[in-house]
């Protein structure tokens, strides 16, 4: 199916598509620029960058004195299965909180690391009930871990990471925290929320380019891992070992995503941190999905648990609708959006955060409008989603 009277395209400054994803998503200009030079991995300014890195990192999560901050190599889930690797030893037992598939996907790493495990599962358009891992701690003593997600991407749903927190803390277990949607734009302090470890990476909230991890946990609780890891790559004491003494990475680093990485810290840090982030996000969000609501789509979830990172919406019910096409002329438009990750329903994602604003946003609604028409969809409303 083609479309006709096709909106002409609205690009970034440097002539691509809005990412209206979860990430990689748009970054600035000048985080781009930030990645045409080259440094040596034992240059004494790309050491002092890493060094900085570290050290502002901690300071998100109040952390100073108390945490270390551990930078990997790779995608976000190399540093979540380095997490799980180093923090469960192999005569632990986790305890997984899933609400979609990245919930599954940490099951998943326990699986090829042979970890034992509970799962505690949840529908995918509801927040972790906390009574619930409240009550699973208090009938199995032998659970030494609780894996949980802040914010799950598969819907957007916000679990309540500080009340989780507390409840685990109440049963004196290990809280490992996957944060890789949340961090830098949803709070978490860690003076006052406990955990023995929290993940995230650099293409999300941040607004850097993909390519790094990090992980940043209590220094106690990380100096008990040593000998954990069953893999090299991914064995987080040995890379804090080798950093601490050296100010080098072990292997070599990804030197220009660290370059962006800092400059996208920069400009984290003048918009306000955490606070100044979830402002504009929250703000994108909110234009998003008043917007969508008023041509006739439904979000998968209630305003209570979203979270101001992605937004799921069912698919119209009209038989002329095709996500493909939708996705398509969105993309040629100059927009960018995810298909649905759900298992049991029909839907499409839209992302709120990078480095855009509520301008991009209202842009994207009216073209979103203007393909419909062209395709015929009178939105009757959208397929009912059908969530165990």
């Amino acid at each position: 199916m083609t479309l006709n009277n096709q909106p002409e395209p609205n690009l970034t400054p440097s002539g691509d598509p809005w990412l209206l994803t979860p990430g990689p998503l748009t970054t600035s200009l000048s985080v781009k620029q930030a990645m045409l030079h080259d440094y040596g991995s034992r240059d004494l300014h790309f050491i002092d960058v890493n060094r900085r890195m570290r050290k502002r990192l901690i300071e998100i999560v109040n952390g100073q004195g108390t945490h270390e901050c551990v930078p990997l190599q790779g995608s976000g889930t190399f540093v979540v299965e380095a997490m799980i690797g180093s923090f469960v030893p192999a005569d632990g037992k986790l305890l997984i909180l899933i609400n979609g598939a990245y919930g599954e996907r940490i099951a998943k790493i326990c699986k090829y690391y042979k970890r034992e495990t509970v799962l505690l599962e949840f529908a995918e358009d509801a927040p972790v009930c906390v009574a619930q891992v409240d009550q699973t701690l208090a009938q199995d003593k032998s659970i030494t871990h609780v894996a949980a997600v802040y914010c799950e991407t598969t819907s957007g749903v916000l679990n309540p990471i500080e009340d989780i927190a507390q409840v685990v803390a109440k049963h004196e277990r290990s809280l490992l925290i996957d944060a890789m949607s949340a961090f830098g734009a949803l709070p978490l302090d860690a003076s006052a929320t406990p955990f023995d470890a929290v993940v995230a990476s650099s293409n999300k909230c941040l607004e850097a380019v993909p390519g790094l991890g990090f992980c940043i946990a209590r220094k106690d609780a990380l100096e008990n891992t040593k000998d954990n890891a069953p893999s090299l790559s991914l064995d987080l004491y040995d890379q804090w070992t080798v950093m601490e003494k050296t100010a080098q990475w072990r292997f070599t680093p990804p030197t220009h995503a660290i370059l962006a990485f800092n400059q996208a810290l920069n400009e984290y840090e003048k918009e306000g941190g955490v606070s100044g982030r979830k402002k504009r996000y929250s703000e994108n969000c909110l234009a998003l999905v008043n917007g969508m609501r008023a041509m006739g789509f439904q979000t998968l979830l209630s305003d209570a648990v979203q979270a101001p990172i992605i937004i799921t919406f069912l698919s119209p019910a009209d038989p002329n609708y095709n996500f493909e096409v939708f996705y398509e002329a969105l993309r040629k438009t100059g927009y960018v959006i995810y298909p649905g990750k759900l298992t049991n329903a029909d839907t499409f994602r839209i992302g709120c955060i990078g480095s855009l604003g509520v301008g991009q946003i209202n842009r994207a609604l009216k073209i979103v409008e203007q393909i419909l028409h062209n395709m015929g969809v009178l939105n009757r409303g959208p397929v009912q989603a059908v969530v165990a």
